[in-house]
Parts: structure tokens; sequence; C-alpha cells
């Protein structure tokens, strides 16, 4: 599926940044309707992006090809693989916090879906990106590996540009 359907690299930060936004939204629509409905939501569209960047995704093609073409701004791009593994680490919370509500957890969802908030509001009001940081420290420690992005190889440089 990865050669069909890439994941797009480099990641234009402000798409990136518009989809953190929409994650935003429709996780307080969650807490302000604790609906699970919100949640399979929520947990499909970063299933969809961690499979296929924005093909699948409602949001994430909105963004990229609806919202970013017409904003009269200087693009950033950025690598790929910490973006691809930010979403994966969306996904993880997004479906835990499904699996606490289907459980009749409500509060413990709640819990997660404040954390993803923070961390989703965090990189779509000022590009920081929880994700790729804990991608460039796990790249520092050898855990991924440095092939999986060349050009990573000092994502400090662009985390607080």
């Amino acid at each position: 599926m990865s050669k069909r359907f890439p994941f797009p690299n480099p990641v234009n930060e402000t798409s990136a940044r518009l989809v953190a936004a929409g994650v935003v939204t429709i996780s307080a629509i969650f807490l302000l309707t604790n609906s699970t409905l919100v949640l399979v939501a929520l947990t499909y569209g970063f299933a969809a992006r961690v499979a296929a960047g924005p093909t699948f995704s409602p949001l994430a093609t909105i963004a990229t090809r609806v919202i970013t073409p017409r904003l009269n701004l200087n693009h950033k791009f950025v690598p790929g693989p910490p973006k691809r593994f930010a979403q994966t680490i969306g996904l993880t919370f997004a479906a835990t916090a499904l699996a606490l509500a289907l459980l009749g957890f409500s509060t413990a969802a709640q819990l997660v879906i404040v954390a993803l908030i923070v961390a989703a509001f965090l990189e779509a009001a000022f590009a920081i990106c929880l994700g790729c940081i804990a991608f460039s420290f796990l790249m520092k420690l050898g855990v991924i590996p440095q092939s999986v992005c060349e050009s990573c190889n000092d994502i400090s440089l662009r985390v607080f540009a």
C-alpha cells in the first residue's frame, strides 16, 4: 500500500498545521458531546493518514487540496517520516480513547483526548510537533535507524524555526 499510496515526503507544514487544527476541533466536539461516533471518525482519520497520507483522510484532503492552495503564504516543507510518526502517535491516542469509551470508561477517554488536544494545538498554533521531537530523540538513541529519514539527521534545526 505504501507504493500505491505513499506518505508525502516532504510535507507542507501549513497543511500539517491545518490538519492539527482540525484534530483539535474534532477532539473538542468529542469532549462536548461524548459521542463515540466522533471518536470513530477521529480514529479513522489518523489511520487513513498513517496508511496513505491525505489520500483517504477527508480532513487532510480538505487541508491539502482546498485550503492550503488558497493561502497566500510562504509554505515551508518538512520531512515526511517524522510527521507520519506523529500521526501514528495520534492514532494510538485516538484508538485508546475509542477503546476506553466503548468499554464505558468515558472519563479516561476524555483525559486521553485532552492530551491529544494539547499536542495537536501545539502543532496547529506554534508548529511544535511533539511526535517529530520524539522521532528525533528516537533517531539519536538509535531506535529509529538514520536510513528511515536521511533529511532528519538534524531535525532540531526545524523544530522551532
